[in-house]
């Protein structure tokens, strides 16, 4: 099998349970902003939230849209849902930078994410975090989630000027990073952004597929793929 010398780790829903975190983040800000006011059932919000979340960092991904937008609308959404509230764009605002406050406090990992990072460390892969998250963001989750310190660089798609999946994003993680194409693996748990986005860049791919995504489809088949961290132990 191929000796890899560098790894491209995707960090949120990776490595940190971003999913999880936020599901609690987002009942603290619900209760904060006392939004019950706006809803009956809070979990109308919540799916309208959900909703509307995935299709914007969907677009933001394909560079369709700006992180100002995303920000901004990822609430003004299911802020119209409710009933008697006036959806300004500085209300978004507010909640947006309480919410992530909340969200980049949460230490909850994946399980298996630290025992991972200690193995790939110890068998002395160079690995490098690939993220399209915010700056500012991603550096409070890595400090809150004891993670950082396994990283050799912090690749981030707001210093790339590209976002996954676009060959230019990992052609700027390959000069950063000091990484050569042919001996680096890329690890994320999306298939367009993380898999096929480094494997259309010719990049080898293991997908953690913790969705459960249906992989015979796609153009390009990934090079490995498992269905949890601890399996990865036995690939590197």
């Amino acid at each position: 099998m191929k000796r890899y010398k560098d790894l491209f780790i995707d960090f949120d829903d990776t490595l940190y349970d971003t999913h999880g975190n936020a599901v609690i983040a987002l009942s603290e800000t619900f209760e904060v902003f006392r939004l019950g006011r706006y809803f009956s059932d809070p979990q109308v919000f919540y799916d309208a939230y959900w909703t509307a979340n995935i299709d914007l960092w969907t677009q933001y991904a394909k560079g369709k849209i700006t992180r100002d937008y995303l920000i901004v609308e990822r609430f003004r959404r299911p802020l119209s849902v409710g009933t008697g509230i006036e959806v300004t764009k500085e209300l978004c605002l507010e909640i947006s930078d309480k919410f992530l406050d909340f969200c980049a406090s949460k230490p909850g990992v994946i399980e298996g994410a630290h025992e991972l990072m200690d193995y790939l460390k110890q068998r002395g892969y160079r690995m490098h975090m690939t993220s399209n998250g915010f700056h500012e963001v991603q550096y409070k989750k890595l400090a809150a989630c004891g993670l950082r310190n396994y990283f050799d660089t912090i690749i981030l798609s707001e210093d790339a000027g590209a976002n996954k999946p676009a060959p230019e994003y990992f052609d700027y993680a390959l000069r950063q990073s000091g990484a050569s194409r042919e001996t680096t693996l890329m690890i994320g748990d999306n298939l367009q952004t993380d898999v096929l986005g480094a494997l259309h860049a010719g990049i080898d791919a293991l997908l953690f597929n913790r969705w459960e995504v249906e992989t015979n489809d796609t153009p390009q088949t990934p090079t490995f793929v498992v269905s949890s961290l601890q399996e990865i132990m036995n690939i590197l």
